[in-house]
């Protein structure tokens, strides 16, 4: 006589929960050998043993129950083979993808430990490299909310998974700059990173020199550390090269204390020549 075993003898022997054991009967990947018709109690015996074995081998190999069904119903070697293979290839796919959130954390919490950390208020003549940006043009009133011309940007250019604060910028003209005219952006943009995979069209920011200078702030505050800026310009032997770059580095969705927002202006700039 074949000695029967619980599902709590079963939950105790294997460290499975009754409500897997459920699952798997409904799906047809572990039938029990006897069900009880009055109390739909589940039975088990030794030969359901070899098989729930398999079953969590492959599991904690995160393979999906559709391809360990798929073993079972033509159970030999060419088939366990070939799934082993398609499953080492999607987690190579995985490992892939992981260290690319990985490099973009690591990114994320340098920008904000940069920003924490920021010098308000002076003025710094920095060498930058190139970077890669997505860029609409698009005329935006300062003042006016951000939020839909983002989606705008986002939607045009297929980049929702890109979009983060610290990555979003906008500019002001190299015209209106000189003109000291700041009612108005000329675009908005996000910058790239390698790790976004985006293949879609897009745009430089020159490298180069800028003055910059980052302020307790978002964009509304801009005005008086443009002008401190361009009055900077001429009395360091430079003058105004290109539109300018801002990005809130700091604010409402990162924190809900005003005194921490942080905004950083950058106008890229060339040496008189004398």
């Amino acid at each position: 006589m074949k000695q029967l075993f619980t599902v709590g003898e079963m939950q105790n022997l294997f460290h499975i929960n009754a409500k897997t054991l459920r699952y798997y009967d409904e799906i047809g990947l572990l039938k029990p050998e006897s069900t009880d018709p009055v109390t739909g109690y589940r039975y088990y015996s030794t030969r359901q043993f070899e098989r729930l074995n398999t079953i969590k081998y492959l599991r904690a190999l995160d393979m999906p129950l559709e391809k360990i069904r798929r073993f079972f119903e033509n159970k030999d070697t060419a088939t366990i083979r070939r799934i082993m293979e398609e499953q080492l290839e999607e987690t190579r796919i995985k490992i892939e993808n992981l260290r690319g959130i990985e490099h973009k954390l690591e990114k994320r919490l340098s920008c904000l430990a940069d920003a924490v950390g920021a010098e308000t208020g002076r003025i710094r003549l920095c060498s930058l490299p190139k970077r890669r940006i997505v860029f609409l043009r698009r005329d935006i009133l300062q003042g006016e909310d951000l939020e839909y011309p983002i989606r705008e940007l986002e939607r045009e250019n297929n980049l929702e998974a890109v979009m983060f604060l610290g990555k979003v910028g906008v500019s002001v003209s190299c015209e209106r700059l000189l003109q000291r005219k700041f009612d108005r952006f000329s675009g908005i943009f996000v910058l790239l990173e390698e790790e976004d995979g985006y293949r879609g069209e897009c745009r430089c920011l020159p490298d180069g020199e800028y003055l910059t200078i980052s302020y307790s702030g978002t964009h509304r505050h801009s005005e008086e550390y443009y002008c401190r800026l361009l009055d900077a310009a001429p009395e360091m032997g430079y003058v105004c090269a290109g539109d300018s770059v801002e990005i809130t580095w700091i604010d409402s969705g990162f924190t809900d204390d005003t005194a921490r927002y942080l905004t950083e202006l950058q106008i890229p700039v060339r040496r008189v020549n004398r």
